[in-house]
């Protein structure tokens, strides 16, 4: 594999990878916290109800969480294209 190539299906994976953190990101955010909130409002967490939960600290949890398994992902990847130290 030559080097150009190898930087390419680096950079593809890499896009891959976003695009399926970004669109868990977008569920959690946007789905749980404005399209599902009436439906998760009948679960509560703390005397608080679900869908307020998602909309007002669930998606920022998430969005911390989701920030470590891309560390890792990439951690993974660069180690795979030889691009890790």
């Amino acid at each position: 594999m030559t080097k150009q190539e190898k930087a390419t299906a680096y950079w593809k994976e890499n896009i891959k990878y976003l695009f399926i953190l970004l669109t868990i990101w977008f569920l959690v955010s946007y789905g749980a916290g404005i399209l599902f909130k009436d439906a998760l409002d009948t679960i509560k967490i703390g005397g608080f109800k679900l869908g307020f939960w998602f909309a007002q600290q669930g998606s920022m949890y998430v969005f911390v969480v989701l920030i470590f398994v891309y560390v890792r992902l990439m951690n993974k990847l660069d180690k795979k294209y030889g691009y890790g130290a």
